[in-house]
């Protein structure tokens, strides 16, 4: 199974819109797109996990660069998620 991050989609793109754009690729076990938590808008960016990775290679090979709705999508394998220690600076004895 291989994890792909899609980028740069314009604002109204659905989850049945990203399933529907690579289904032709191959077998979709699932698609994602990212929203805001507090307005419910689309972020730009989703992913999608396709079954078979050289199905995944094929379409990200055919979908990176290509244009929808005047957008040049951003399609690359997904990286894992970086959690770092960042905030919160404290520590040491506060008088």
């Amino acid at each position: 199974m291989k994890k792909l991050y899609v980028g740069n989609l314009p604002w109204s793109t659905t989850e049945a819109d990203l399933q529907g754009m690579f289904t032709e690729y191959g077998k979709v076990a699932s698609a994602a797109v990212i929203t805001d938590r507090e307005t419910g808008r689309s972020r730009g960016f989703g992913f999608v996990e396709l079954e078979d990775d050289a199905e995944a290679a094929r379409a990200i090979s055919d979908l990176n660069g290509k244009d929808m709705e005047g957008r040049p999508l951003r399609v690359d394998e997904a990286q894992e998620r970086q959690r770092g220690g960042g905030g919160g600076g404290g520590g040491g004895n506060r008088w």
